[in-house]
């Protein structure tokens, strides 16, 4: 399918900016940029609460704002944990608060949007003991939250989905604590990646690989190894005890490959799970719905898919 008409103006009106490349940008500059290309995300949804608040848990108390979706049902509620996007080295709260109303409420779960530590002032694997210890300490309160222990998701978009998928096989390695799913949105799962997809939308379609070894040479120490799969997930030795996985990609994203080829790794391994590829959609999509309609249609999508895997 060709890219979809509003997709590809908006690379077109990215473009006339003519952008500097991302491997000259400061930290600084990248979180801006990001946050200047979510602002494109739209009206953002009414919820039916939204509470900040602190949990004590992991290094240092960590921040997390917390979504009920509209006409949610009786507590107890299904539980979403959610990472930002943002290479781990940008996005926050706010940036992705468009995000998480659309997600919690196509969803219907309760939606926590993890503050976790970004790099370079805190690199690899600070992310992780963030994401690990959000989840134990969430797992370990459902009646304070108003969440049911059963069912637990652990879910990211891009980066954070990177994280997410992580957190969810060290979970899986220690045994505890249970999930019930978990949701990769557009994810990045191989940081030595030499894909198809990598190759044919290296640069002009909005998240580049310029992009990817900025953030990478900014997470990971010199010493780090890239195959390790805690910053490539989908190297990880097995797969079996995951639990049930909803992937969604995007067809014109560098990323698209490597999410389908973890999607195809799950099944093998016996692990329920479903799988999307947008048609004529780019990177981070999802998150400009004011210029690109069809997000919409993505959200609920992906509500029904985790629904379906929550039943």
């Amino acid at each position: 399918m060709p890219l979809d008409p509003h997709a590809k103006r908006l690379l077109e009106r990215l473009a006339a900016t003519n952008p500097p490349s991302a491997r000259s940008l400061t930290i600084g500059a990248r979180r801006s940029a990001l946050q200047q290309l979510l602002a494109f995300s739209g009206l953002r949804e009414e919820v039916e609460c939204v509470q900040n608040r602190t949990l004590p848990a992991g290094e240092a108390p960590l921040p997390v704002r917390v979504y009920t979706p509209t006409g949610a049902p009786r507590e107890p509620l299904p539980a979403l944990i959610y990472f930002h996007g943002g290479g781990l080295v940008a996005g926050s709260l706010d940036s992705h608060d468009a995000i998480c109303r659309s997600l919690t409420n196509a969803s219907a779960c309760r939606l926590i949007s993890v503050d976790y530590r970004l790099a370079p002032e805190h690199p690899f694997p600070a992310a992780l003991a963030d994401g690990y210890a959000a989840l134990t300490w969430v797992a370990a309160h459902p009646r304070e939250l108003g969440i049911d222990a059963d069912r637990i998701v652990l879910g990211g978009d891009s980066a954070g989905a990177t994280l997410a998928a992580v957190v969810c096989q060290m979970a899986a390695t220690a045994g505890r604590p249970p999930l019930a799913a978990q949701l990769l949105i557009c994810p990045i799962l191989d940081a030595c990646a030499v894909t198809d997809s990598r190759r044919a939308f290296a640069e002009g379609h909005l998240l580049d690989q310029a992009t990817l070894d900025h953030d990478l040479a900014h997470y990971l120490a010199a010493d780090v190894d890239r195959t390790d799969a805690r910053v490539s997930p989908l190297r990880a030795a097995q797969l079996q005890r995951l639990p049930p996985t909803c992937i969604h990609t995007a067809e014109f994203d560098p990323l698209r490959d490597e999410g389908a080829a973890y999607a195809e790794r799950l099944r093998l391994a016996g692990v329920k799970s479903t799988y999307r590829c947008h048609s004529g959609m780019i990177h981070l999509f999802y998150g400009m719905g004011r210029l690109i309609p069809y997000a919409a249609t993505a959200y609920r999508l992906i509500g029904e898919d985790l629904r379906s895997l929550l039943a």
